[in-house]
């Protein structure tokens, strides 16, 4: 007869002798320990680990938790990562990218539900978290525009254009006529740098000039220009540029 032999300690047995891998339990002890102290209690692999365990019903998920935090450098970074970027993992497949991608929609459905329809001034805190959730990890130049009513409650965001990593296109008339077209009465431009430094170049401050003068000529108001870098924002306002 042939036997086999198993290593000690890598399969721990039952106590009705059968054999179970190391991770067994483990799922159930992090949900409880989610429900019981929330997510407060839990590190950023293991938050990670609570999306992908809908992604992959079986196995042990911590080292891919680890691997993403490792590729993408934190909780955020990894959400907000590419499908391209994400599924150039090893071990990710569509169904992880779904996972991923749902929460980062989530997060943003939650912090827009806080400002929209608000005065910006007594939000003004989460509207910047909502700028950085939505620019801060994004590779690309992109331009957003908030457009305010007569009460400075914000009514509409539009994602205006979308660049390269360190250019997108500006319209100002194309500014001014949307404006007028939501019978806004302010506009707050928001774009991000990749690169990560918020501070504005010179061509970020002559373009905001143009805009300004582009919705005086309609009778808006350019409330802001901000600008995301990374985990920091520039205000043009509290720069006196405005």
């Amino acid at each position: 007869m042939v036997r086999t032999h198993k290593a000690k300690g890598l399969w721990p047995m039952s106590d009705t002798g059968s054999e179970k891998p190391h991770y067994h339990g483990h799922r159930e002890r992090l949900r409880r320990r989610f429900l019981d102290s929330g997510p407060g209690a839990l590190a950023d692999y293991e938050l990670l680990e609570m999306l992908l365990f809908a992604a992959r019903p079986r196995g042990d998920v911590k080292p891919l938790a680890k691997g993403l935090l490792d590729r993408f450098g934190s909780f955020a970074g990894t959400i907000a990562a590419s499908k391209e970027d994400l599924l150039a993992v090893d071990g990710v497949g569509e169904s992880t990218v779904v996972a991923l991608k749902t929460a980062e929609a989530a997060a943003l459905r939650l912090l827009k539900g806080k400002v929209l329809d608000r005065p910006v001034i007594g939000g003004w805190t989460q509207l910047l978290d909502l700028m950085r959730a939505q620019f801060a990890h994004d590779p690309v130049e992109r331009l957003c525009l908030l457009f305010l009513d007569r009460k400075n409650r914000l009514m509409r965001m539009d994602v205006a254009a979308t660049g390269t990593v360190d250019h997108a296109p500006v319209y100002p008339r194309e500014i001014a006529k949307r404006a007028l077209d939501l019978h806004a009465s302010a506009v707050i431009l928001v774009h991000n740098h990749p690169a990560g430094d918020p501070v504005p170049s010179r061509a970020d401050i002559e373009i905001t000039k143009d805009v300004q003068k582009a919705l005086e000529t309609v009778g808006v108001v350019l409330h802001d220009h901000l600008i995301v870098g990374g985990t920091e924002t520039a205000s043009f306002k509290n720069m006196g540029l405005l």
